[in-house]
């Protein structure tokens, strides 16, 4: 009989503290989005959290995908993405919105994509981390007065 391995090591699977869980989770990144990334068939909403690994949440509307396998096929391409770039989102949750036409690229062409929009959003939230961290640009003579 054969033994199942599996190629995921525990450090990357997509365990249920990696998800966005509740409405209240959704509804603070809906709130205050700082980091955006996005893409003609898709949007990432993002904001920095407080914890020591990233959180996802997925909205992909029947509306823009109409076929249940379609808009499990583009979750789970989504989730696996995400799934190998965890490592490098720590402390961020993101919402992944789906869009009109989504659904009518390949696989290939989706998760070239996905891992485009995931680079943009890390550095944009290495930006907004080096911000929160104080570094900012000197004050101009007129903001010093006072």
């Amino acid at each position: 009989m054969k033994q199942a391995f599996s190629s995921q090591t525990h450090d990357e699977a997509f365990t249920k503290s990696l998800r966005l869980l509740n409405s209240s989770d959704f509804q603070t990144v809906f709130d205050d989005a700082p980091l955006r990334a996005s893409h003609q068939v898709f949007l990432f909403l993002a904001r920095l959290n407080n914890l020591s690994h990233p959180r996802l949440g997925l909205v992909i509307a029947k509306k823009h995908i109409r076929h249940a396998v379609d808009r499990n096929r583009v979750k789970r391409l989504i989730r696996e993405t995400f799934r190998v770039k965890q490592q490098q989102l720590k402390g961020i949750d993101v919402i992944v919105l789906s869009r009109k036409g989504m659904n009518d690229l390949a696989n290939a062409a989706l998760v070239e994509q996905l891992n485009l929009q995931w680079q943009r959003l890390l550095r944009r939230a290495e930006k907004v981390a080096i911000d929160h961290q104080g570094i900012k640009p000197p004050k101009g003579p007129e903001q010093c007065a006072g």
